[in-house]
């Protein structure tokens, strides 16, 4: 079995024979001139002198070494104290390739993570920008023809009015929805965690959108008659918004005549899984990652026929993921969408 050695003690060893024969050689000349030369003294000379050089060379080798290797970890600690020093500093030059490599990998994942974000905070800012700017202008449109005179007659200013209105209703939905994402995001929300029926409230959701379905002869139906009540622990008013939210879009994005329909599965003992599912045009998998980012819409048309401030997905999955829950989407492009989430079942 081959010993393998530190390469500071290679070094060492062949440095310090190198420096013994060099000294045994010029002192065997210098005896040589003198007339004394000692076999056992010269090679006293040369044990003695091989000892000592190879410890001393040893010895600075190791400090000189040291000294740079710590004053590299120190400035690396300076910026990762957490993936750093926490062995012994050493003056293994592999292991210190091995710490660098993995602290430049590391950070070259934050860059790139870093540049993502940036990419999705200018997306975000013109979104909201967008979203902002749309009824703002509008408002703006409607008052300042009030006060070029349309104010005098009764039946104009009454109808700009109310447009003007809805502009403002439109960016005070904006608004909440934006609050309430960042409680959610921070924590600063909280839940009223209690037991209910979730067969019940998914009837009730149903009875609110009613008519807005009926505009697109849409059917809000059950996949079956759940005689017996599925009582779940939750928050009763979020998980009505969730259903809200799903079942609006389901309706906005479905076919004339589709249907949406509601099935609650057992998934595993203690969980039951809630599935809104439509017939209604589908998204592409391209799309469906970036579902659930705010103000994130699939129809990037500037008229954007349908409303809703873009936010809807986003506080579903927010509300979903306070609850320690799982919220899923499944999709075809022409043939409709599934979306899911899971819910603690309480017998």
């Amino acid at each position: 079995m081959q010993v393998k050695l530190k390469k500071t003690y290679k070094f060492a060893v062949k440095t310090s024979l190198y420096i013994t024969i060099f000294l045994t050689l010029l002192s065997s000349v210098f005896l040589y001139v003198m007339h004394t030369i000692d076999l056992l003294y010269q090679s006293t000379f040369a044990v003695v002198t091989y000892i000592s050089c190879f410890f001393i060379i040893q010895y600075r080798v190791e400090r000189f070494i040291y000294r740079r290797v710590k004053k590299i970890y120190d400035d690396l600690t300076l910026l990762e104290s957490t993936s750093l020093r926490k062995q012994p500093i050493t003056t293994d030059m592999a292991t210190l390739t091995r710490e660098i490599d993995k602290y430049a990998k590391d950070k070259k994942y934050e860059i790139e993570t870093l540049k993502v974000r940036e990419e999705y905070r200018k997306e975000f800012l013109g979104n909201v920008s967008h979203e902002l700017k749309t009824p703002l202008f509008t408002v703006q449109g409607y008052l300042l023809t009030l006060l070029d005179g349309a104010k005098n007659d009764p039946k104009v200013s009454e109808k700009y009015l109310n447009r003007a209105n809805k502009g403002v209703e439109r960016l005070i939905y904006i608004v909440k929805d934006l609050d309430m994402i960042t409680k959610l995001e921070v924590g600063d929300l909280s839940l009223k965690i209690e037991r209910f029926d979730i067969v019940e409230l998914v009837q009730s959701v149903f009875d609110l959108l009613e008519m807005k379905a009926a505009k697109k002869k849409i059917s809000l139906v059950f996949d079956m008659d759940y005689d017996k009540p599925i009582i779940v622990t939750a928050d009763r008013e979020r998980i009505q918004q969730v259903l809200t939210n799903l079942i609006v879009n389901s309706i906005k994005y479905g076919s004339e005549k589709g249907t949406t329909e509601i099935s609650i599965e057992n998934l595993i003992k203690n969980k039951v899984i809630v599935r809104v599912t439509d017939n209604g045009e589908g998204i592409s998998d391209l799309n469906i990652p970036r579902l659930f980012e705010r103000f994130y819409r699939v129809d990037k048309s500037g008229s954007r026929k349908e409303g809703g401030s873009g936010l809807g997905l986003s506080i579903v999955k927010h509300i979903i993921e306070a609850h320690d829950e799982k919220i899923y989407v499944e999709s075809e492009l022409g043939v409709g969408s599934e979306f899911s989430f899971t819910l603690e079942k309480t017998e």
